[in-house]
């Protein structure tokens, strides 16, 4: 694993923490509703002006399209149609297993589908990726019985593309093609055709979501994913591309970067 210290915060990680203020402000009824209300009703006062009807109607569809949304219904017909997208994992053996960090909620049921993976040798190599996730989930992978040597990883990428970017400018000069992916369901079919973009051969391994994870946040990474799903695509991050330059040194061996982590560094 790379040293924490040479990572580097990019535009796209603090954009990613800025869409998920912004996401957590949108799923908020009390703030849009007077918004959209607004939006219907202020057009009314000018009536002279000749779009004001076409905006008042603008502002109904987006209601009624909000409180849609905001239905456990459309939750859970979000969640399928992720679901969908998603092959299933065939069983066959691969390079390594990649695990991608989602806060800390999410890593006990990553490091257990990952350990259970490299315990039936479905992989050499577990490799762990994401800012604030990696290190610790490969403390737990240790504790889990899995040997040093077969744990790597990179603490820097804040961002789904960024996890597949320093996984491969990492991976794949090793010789790495084959990867089993773990992330959870609403993550995945984004994650593997981000990774199939750089080259590799992706298999995924869904982990359970918690269970302590309450409704109103597993409705929010639903449409969350919708919208990073659409926003990729558009970007065209799905189509084969080159491995860009890491923004990070890759000078510290992974026995040197091991010791860091059992000193608790940093």
């Amino acid at each position: 694993m790379i040293d924490l210290s040479a990572c580097q915060v990019t535009a796209a990680g603090r954009w990613g923490g800025l869409s998920w203020r912004l996401y957590n402000v949108l799923v908020q009824p009390q703030l849009i509703l007077p918004l959209l209300a607004a939006l219907i009703a202020a057009p009314r006062a000018f009536s002279g002006w000749r779009f004001h009807r076409q905006t008042s109607l603008v502002g109904v569809g987006l209601l009624l399209a909000y409180l849609m949304m905001m239905t456990p219904l459309a939750a859970r017909l979000g969640d399928r149609g992720l679901a969908v997208l998603i092959a299933t994992d065939d069983g066959q053996p691969a390079d390594a297993i990649v695990v991608l960090g989602r806060g800390h909620e999410f890593r006990p049921s990553r490091v257990q589908v990952a350990a259970d993976l490299w315990q039936q040798q479905r992989a050499p190599l577990i490799f762990a990726s994401g800012r604030g996730d990696a290190l610790e989930i490969s403390q737990m992978l240790e504790a889990a019985g899995v040997p040093p040597a077969a744990i790597e990883g990179e603490p820097c990428s804040a961002t789904t593309n960024e996890n597949a970017e320093f996984t491969a400018a990492l991976l794949e000069p090793q010789g790495v093609k084959r990867l089993i992916l773990v992330t959870d369901s609403p993550h995945m079919a984004r994650s593997v055709w981000t990774f199939r973009s750089l080259g590799f051969d992706v298999v995924p391994h869904v982990s359970p979501m918690p269970q302590e994870l309450d409704r109103h946040r597993q409705r929010f990474l639903v449409f969350r994913e919708w919208g990073g799903l659409i926003s990729y695509g558009l970007m065209g991050r799905y189509f084969a591309r080159q491995v860009p330059e890491p923004s990070f040194s890759t000078s510290l061996t992974p026995l040197i970067s091991r010791q860091l982590i059992r000193i608790g560094f940093p």
